[in-house]
């Protein structure tokens, strides 16, 4: 009886031992012949470019063909026929300006003309004159050449006469406002009898043959648009009506001030959205080398963020860092990863690293 009670003991401490063997199995080396294979499903890692959410951008919509129109000339306005929002065609007279000094300065260098004109032919018959008396020997070489000089001198003055005279023609037909093409008066600027200066803005003409819109965006969105893009343009005021179609027609690049703003002149399809109404431009980046995974097949841990690669059967853990979401994906940066790999999208929660693996 003494010799079972001391062997007792013994068999305890080997039994405990064998459990413990034997419930660390699963924890052995991931070559363990007895380590069960977990069923999953797995997804490609795709890479390449890929198109964000589209950034949008404020504009209001404007007239591609538009004018500001001035006189060249001061006075005051006697003379508007049109109306705000009257269409009119080119050549049309718009408004005509009253200058008392136009007039009189026309006629001035008319008459100036005139009367130069007149001692210019009497100065040439003088001359044709002498020159055959000077043939005879009775008028002199000095006398010929004084009576040249005198003829030259005013053909000179009429030169100078007749650009004062078209001077003042086209400094009186500038006191007439006509419009430089077909168009709709958007604005009148100034009342009648007014007096306006020269340069002076009198009204706004715009033609309804096209519709643009300039929005103003970051410097690091430029490389994401090019002349001849196409980009969607969404009404502000109708926030259910499809987004029409826009050109990307100019870029100004300007300097590379940081948070400054360039400007991008978009071109609309006609008589798509009207001038003057708010709009919406999308612009998308697209990153060139995207490498993005199922967001299903991001594991988080204490460790941070991985994914489960499989290679040769085997799974194994691969840490990323997760750029952001796009829909059911995810983009990471470029690392051990890339386009073609397989990752494991369900079936994650039974995985530790090594595991073999039957895809299904």
């Amino acid at each position: 009886m003494s010799l079972i009670k001391r062997a007792a003991p013994f068999t305890l401490i080997g039994l405990v031992l064998a459990t413990l063997v034997l419930s660390g199995c699963r924890g052995g080396t991931d070559d363990s012949p007895d380590q069960a294979t977990v069923s999953v499903r797995v997804a490609e890692v795709t890479g390449g470019e890929i198109e964000e959410i589209p950034l949008r951008f404020s504009g209001i919509v404007r007239a591609a063909q538009r004018a500001t129109l001035t006189f060249q000339v001061s006075g005051a306005l006697k003379e508007r026929p049109i109306e705000l929002g009257q269409n009119v065609k080119a050549g049309d007279v718009l408004a005509r300006l009253y200058n008392p000094a136009l007039e009189p300065a026309r006629d001035s260098a008319l008459a100036r003309i005139e009367e130069l004109r007149t001692q210019f032919d009497q100065a040439q018959r003088e001359w044709e004159r002498s020159s055959r008396l000077h043939q005879r020997g009775v008028v002199s070489e000095q006398n010929l050449e004084q009576i040249a000089a005198r003829r030259d001198s005013l053909r000179a003055s009429m030169a100078t006469a007749e650009a004062s005279l078209a001077e003042a023609t086209r400094l009186l037909e500038e006191s007439v406002l006509k419009a430089p093409f077909a168009g709709q008066v958007e604005a009148l600027l100034v009342e009648r009898d007014e007096f306006v200066s020269a340069g002076q803005p009198v009204m706004r003409l715009s033609s309804p043959l096209g519709r643009e819109v300039e929005v103003r965006v970051p410097a690091h969105l430029l490389s994401h648009v090019r002349v001849g893009q196409e980009l969607p343009v969404w009404s502000v005021q109708d926030r259910n009506r499809a987004p029409e179609t826009g050109t990307v027609i100019e870029i100004a690049r300007g300097s590379s001030i940081r948070g400054e703003l360039h400007p991008v002149l978009v071109s609309l399809p006609v008589h798509s959205l009207g001038s003057g109404e708010p709009v919406e431009v999308g612009i998308t980046p697209v990153r060139s080398s995207a490498i993005t995974v199922p967001l299903l097949a991001v594991v988080r841990n204490d460790s941070g963020t991985s994914v489960f690669r499989v290679q040769d059967a085997i799974a194994r853990r691969v840490p990323i860092k997760i750029d952001r979401v796009i829909g059911e994906r995810v983009m990471v940066h470029p690392g051990e990863l890339g386009a073609g790999d397989l990752v494991v999208y369900a079936g994650t929660t039974r995985l530790v690293d090594g595991d073999p693996v039957e895809i299904r």
